[in-house]
């Protein structure tokens, strides 16, 4: 399935992104370290909060599938650039924390995990970004 999104450079090192099936806007501004004010999510800082998205979405996926509800779990990512031989995405370390409470079987857990390591942006990055996964399970 193809989705179309319109993106309009509008100077000073920003750029305005619209989702054409939903009207959503958002924008984007060069990193400070890269030039820009940082006044919005940088476009690396967009794949980070991809990743981080699409890997909790990914497991409560599952999760409903096996009656679990995963409302509350919380996704920290850490986005590491680097710049040899030239500036790119180094790593994205992430940390899943679920809720306090939240009783699953060792089972469960392990297909969740492995569904959040499966999801299709870890599954879109290339060989040179380390995703490096912890989960925190508070129950």
């Amino acid at each position: 399935m193809a989705v179309d999104i319109d993106i309009v450079y509008t100077g000073d090192l920003h750029c305005e992104a619209t989702h054409r099936p939903s009207g959503t806007k958002l924008v984007t501004d060069a990193p400070v370290d890269n030039g820009g004010k940082g006044e919005a999510f940088s476009p690396t800082d967009l794949c980070a909060t991809s990743l981080g998205a699409c890997l909790v979405t990914t497991m409560a996926l599952v999760a409903q599938r096996h009656g679990i509800e995963l409302a509350g779990t919380t996704v920290h990512v850490v986005k590491e650039m680097v710049a040899d031989p030239r500036r790119r995405i180094g790593a994205l370390r992430t940390t899943v924390t679920f809720p306090a409470g939240l009783s699953v079987s060792d089972g469960d857990r392990a297909l969740l995990e492995a569904s959040a390591r499966a999801c299709p942006v870890t599954q879109s990055l290339g060989p040179l970004v380390e995703v490096p996964m912890e989960f925190r399970w508070n129950g």
